[in-house]
């Protein structure tokens, strides 16, 4: 399928091989959009799954491409969006969502670990937007979008490097929105709850090197083994999970919303755990402290 600037919004979706990413993509295409799906290794080891999607671009008509990305890479980022600008001639909107999970007591991963997850799942968020931003700048207009997490709010025990990695990406994305609010562009941190299916991030996840740590705690590692059931109960108690396609539909409402109109937080949380509650107080007593300093123009709510 050609691909073409005038199917809907020209989008660039990282970490679309599978999971949350792959359901954002394919649901943002379904929905009109121009999608560029990235990956790494389109020609190695994602070739199937490059592949795949491709079959289902031409099975069902869809504006639907991959893209070679690697997210901890700021060349490859820079190519990737100069890509996505020679065929477009613009890019509406950036959907961050390459990620990795390390589960397991965090004393034992060693600090090389932590910087890895780290970098990953927030500074790539910064590769990737210093990648886009000049154009959107240039356009007047423009989205980002965030995957972020729940436990960026409400922290849990046995994902630790994960949370600290989610915490930094979130403060990341927010305080860029603010400086990128300006220039007319949108800022939109989506906050799923765990999906223990439909996503390899369990299936992947990495656990801690230093196992003479390991041994110091007991019992206590066979607990956080034991994590993804127990998100799986909770999810039985509020009528059983979500599917990661719910991701997908959910960032599709938030882009089908006028631009400047969309809200600065959605989550998508199967457990139930409340973080709205704690992002209405979060938003109010910052929206507070940014009058006293005369920076309120710079909230997402000041362009509506």
């Amino acid at each position: 399928m050609t691909l073409s600037a005038d199917s809907g919004q020209v989008v660039l979706v990282t970490g679309a091989g599978s999971g949350i990413g792959r359901a954002v993509a394919t649901a943002l295409a379904r929905a009109g959009h121009t999608v560029y799906a990235s990956m790494r290794d389109i020609a190695g080891r994602n070739r199937e799954r490059a592949a795949d999607m491709d079959m289902l671009a031409g099975r069902e008509s869809l504006h639907l491409r991959c893209i070679e990305l690697d997210v901890s890479s700021e060349a490859s980022c820079r190519a990737a969006v100069d890509q996505v600008l020679l065929a477009c001639g613009r890019i509406d909107v950036v959907v961050n969502n390459a990620g990795m999970l390390m589960a397991g007591l965090t004393e034992a991963f060693t600090p090389a670990q932590v910087a890895q997850v780290i970098d990953t799942n927030a500074l790539s968020w910064l590769r990737v937007n210093r990648a886009v931003l000049p154009a959107m700048r240039r356009q007047g207009r423009g989205t980002l979008v965030y995957i972020g997490s729940t436990t960026s709010r409400i922290h849990e025990p046995f994902i630790g490097p994960y949370v600290a990695s989610k915490a930094a990406g979130d403060a990341l994305a927010e305080v860029m929105g603010f400086e990128s609010s300006p220039f007319g562009i949108d800022s939109v941190i989506v906050t799923p709850g765990a999906f223990t299916t439909g996503t390899e991030h369990f299936a992947h996840a990495k656990g801690p090197m230093d196992t003479a740590v390991l041994a110091q705690y007991g019992g206590l590692p066979a607990r956080a083994a034991g994590l993804a059931a127990k998100l799986d109960a909770v999810d039985a108690t509020h009528g059983g999970p979500l599917g990661v396609e719910a991701v997908g539909a959910a960032v599709c409402r938030v882009l089908a919303l006028p631009q400047g109109g969309r809200p600065p937080r959605i989550t998508v949380d199967a457990q139930q755990k409340g973080v709205e509650e704690l992002d209405a107080l979060h938003q109010a007593k910052q929206r507070a402290f940014f009058e006293r300093m005369g920076l309120d123009d710079l909230l997402p709510s000041a362009r509506r």
